[in-house]
């Protein structure tokens, strides 16, 4: 009987030990740190807008609206015209006023307005004209961008 009982007592002195001993925790999943905050988006440069790069005044002008000859005197009939030659891109308002000049006095002749839109270098073209033929003296035109002024060109009618 001892035989039987000694298989038994070894088994039951296994489970004892079992029940006794500390049980083993599963493992702590490791912390995971938070993704780093993606780097802000760099804006684009600002555009760098309309500007003038040029004018000329004459009185005739060809197919790209360029001054075919700068003039800075005039015939009584002629039509007098003034390229704008521009850089940059973007929508712009450029505007023309045109004056007459005696003694003091100034007398708007005329003012245009265009709207461009440029991609990059263009020309663009105002004008006047009176066929009962324009007074003898003193003219300017004045081209603005977006009512900024953009220089001045003067010239007489003889």
């Amino acid at each position: 009987m001892t035989r039987r009982l000694l298989p038994a007592l070894f088994v039951a002195v296994l489970v004892a030990v079992g029940a006794c001993s500390k049980k083993e925790e599963a493992p702590k999943p490791e912390a995971v740190p938070a993704p780093a905050p993606a780097p802000a988006p760099v804006p684009p440069p600002p555009a760098a807008g309309v500007t003038v790069a040029g004018m000329a005044v004459g009185n005739a002008i060809a197919a790209d609206k360029k001054v075919t000859q700068a003039a800075e005197s005039f015939g009584k009939k002629d039509t007098i015209y003034v390229s704008v030659d521009t850089t940059g891109a973007g929508t712009a308002t450029l505007k023309a006023k045109w004056t007459y000049h005696k003694g003091d006095k100034e007398v708007v002749v005329k003012e245009d307005t265009q709207t461009i839109n440029p991609t990059g270098p263009a020309t663009s073209e105002f004008h006047i004209s009176k066929p009962d033929g324009w007074p003898a003296g003193e003219y300017k035109v004045e081209i603005w961008v977006d009512d900024k002024s953009a220089g001045t060109k003067t010239f007489t009618v003889k």
